[in-house]
């Protein structure tokens, strides 16, 4: 880094582009956000651990049961009905209850909107990597 007052070098003139190009990339990932930072903060919706856990798990299927969430998460009961609820109430996953049998079953699916979220949320995450390894 250039001191104080003195001609910045070829070197600093290269680390601040990248930061621009960082700064410029990380801008372009939008995201739902609860703080004032814009676009520059994460989904807080998916950021949590439980609820990134719960849309991971989905991402990668069309449902699973909340018995299975469940045990792959490795969360209890409440835990688990009270982050899928989050979830539902931003319209990222959809909840289905029926019954096989006499046992009640309650299935969870990713929304088109939690899919596009989900994608955000790992364009953002990619690009706050790429710009701590450019440093």
């Amino acid at each position: 880094m250039a001191k104080p007052g003195a001609a910045p070098s070829d070197r600093d003139d290269a680390r601040g582009a990248r930061a621009k190009g960082a700064a410029r990339e990380l801008r372009s990932v939008k995201g739902r956000a609860d703080s004032g930072e814009g676009a520059l903060a994460l989904d807080r919706v998916i950021h949590e651990r439980m609820r990134l856990g719960i849309v991971s798990a989905l991402a990668g299927v069309e449902s699973l049961t909340f018995n299975a969430l469940k045990e792959l998460l490795g969360t209890t009961d409440g835990n688990l009905s009270v982050h899928a609820r989050k979830l539902e109430e931003a319209d990222y996953v959809t909840c289905t209850k029926s019954f096989e049998g006499r046992m009640p079953r309650t299935e969870y699916r990713l929304t088109p909107a939690g899919k596009r979220a989900f994608a955000h949320y790992v364009d953002h995450m990619e690009a706050l990597i790429r710009a701590t390894r450019e440093r």
